[in-house]
């Protein structure tokens, strides 16, 4: 493995235990200034729209945080590919739409591009229909 690959490993482990921590400004401290972020835009889902910062990368994961509530083992990561400064994850999420009080399930995989050591790129495929639905309120 070179080293770009042990850097890029490790950046990208850091990140999903300060996810798991739930921090959302030191989870944001490991992206650069300036971000390519995609997340399928969802006008229902509140923290599902554009960010292209750091401080905006913090505020979606504080976002999340106050509109989702996982559920225990729901989030995992089930595979990681590593390839010099990108890696690949696969797995799956699952939590509780606070608005509603509904469960969505959502496999998911993403994109991570790490230079320098932080963060630069963060693409994420995941069930936002799904998502979008746990936020709906029945009619």
């Amino acid at each position: 493995m070179s080293n770009a690959e042990d850097n890029t490993r490790g950046v990208v482990q850091e990140f999903l235990v300060r996810l798991g921590q739930g921090d959302p400004d030191r989870t944001a401290a490991l992206f650069a200034e300036t971000v390519d972020w995609l997340i399928a835009e969802n006008p229902v889902v509140p923290w599902i729209r554009p960010r292209s910062s750091r401080a905006d990368v913090a505020a979606h994961f504080r976002e999340l945080a106050e509109g989702m509530t996982p559920l225990p083992g729901g989030q995992a990561v089930d595979v990681m590919v590593v390839n010099g400064g990108e890696a690949m994850l696969s797995g799956r999420l699952a939590g509780t739409a606070r608005i509603t009080g509904k469960t969505f399930h959502s496999p998911f995989a993403a994109r991570l591009t790490v230079e320098d050591g932080l963060i630069t790129r963060y693409h994420l495929f995941e069930d936002s229909l799904a998502i979008a639905e746990a936020c709906t309120p029945d009619a």
